[in-house]
């Protein structure tokens, strides 16, 4: 992922790296300290202190939602959301909502696994990079 963003983003400074709860958390924080950013959490509802934004979207199986720090990322900043997994596209489509709330510049939107027979890539109004496909 790392070298990932180095080459695509080589001439944009991205400002954070934002992992989504709970195995971006994993992967974000080593990202960001690898590019030299911030990294900034989104939880699912009431887990941040603070006053948050969030959003609700659906879910196979019903709703949820997902919420961010408010003064964690100023408008027009920039950033990457990482996370393990696109199945459905539900999850990603939120944070990209989620962060156009706050307007910060989605750069990319980036999985470690995509599975693609479940088209969630066509949920995400944002770019999407996926390291490894599975197709059932």
């Amino acid at each position: 992922m790392v070298e990932y963003i180095q080459s695509t983003h080589a001439s944009v400074t991205v400002d954070y790296i934002v992992g989504l709860d709970a195995r971006g958390f994993i992967y974000g924080p080593l990202i960001a300290q690898r590019i030299g950013c911030g990294f900034v959490l989104v939880r699912k509802q009431g887990k941040l202190p603070g006053e948050v934004v969030s959003t609700t979207y659906s879910l196979e199986y019903g709703t949820d939602t997902m919420e961010l720090q408010k003064d964690a990322i100023q408008p027009k900043q920039k950033v990457i959301i990482v996370d393990d997994l696109l199945a459905t596209g539900g999850t990603m489509a939120a944070a990209c909502q989620l962060l156009n709330k706050i307007q910060a510049d989605i750069l990319d939107c980036l999985v470690v696994i995509e599975m693609t027979d479940l088209k969630g890539r066509e949920k995400v109004p944002k770019p999407v990079h996926s390291f490894i496909q599975y197709t059932d």
